[in-house]
């Protein structure tokens, strides 16, 4: 059964950091792609940072770009997700996910879906 346990969320004024904390187990956590993703009141989860297996490579979206940094440790199966200079807009419920995820759009709409997901971490950031 695969199982993704989130931590380190909180509350946090502007300009703040937070470091989450996702431990898998489950799964060959090596050997997979991993990926964090938020998710604000209303709508569906969208992907923020990817983690690719086997290789130091990274991806984020635009808006996070220089802000935040995904890691793992394979040795401890966490991914990581160290988030500095919060702004308002960076509220959301933090998911950690098995897998890069498929884009997915419909009726304007654009999110991410996952096969395997965690329950969450909220992240607020106070102006």
């Amino acid at each position: 059964e695969v199982r993704l346990v989130e931590s380190g969320g909180g509350m946090v004024q502007v300009g703040g950091s937070l470091r989450l904390s996702c431990v898998a187990s489950g799964f060959d956590f090596s050997e997979s792609d991993m990926t964090w993703a938020r998710q604000t009141p209303g709508s569906r989860p969208v992907w923020v940072a990817r983690s690719f297996a086997g290789m130091s490579l990274t991806t984020y979206i635009d808006s996070v770009q220089g802000r935040f940094t995904i890691s793992r440790d394979d040795a401890k199966n966490t991914l990581y997700l160290q988030m500095n200079d919060l702004k308002p807009e960076d509220t959301a419920q933090y998911y950690c996910a098995r897998g890069p995820g498929a884009s997915t759009s419909a009726d304007g709409d654009y999110w991410t879906e996952f096969d395997d997901m965690g329950q969450g971490t909220q992240v607020t950031v106070s102006s």
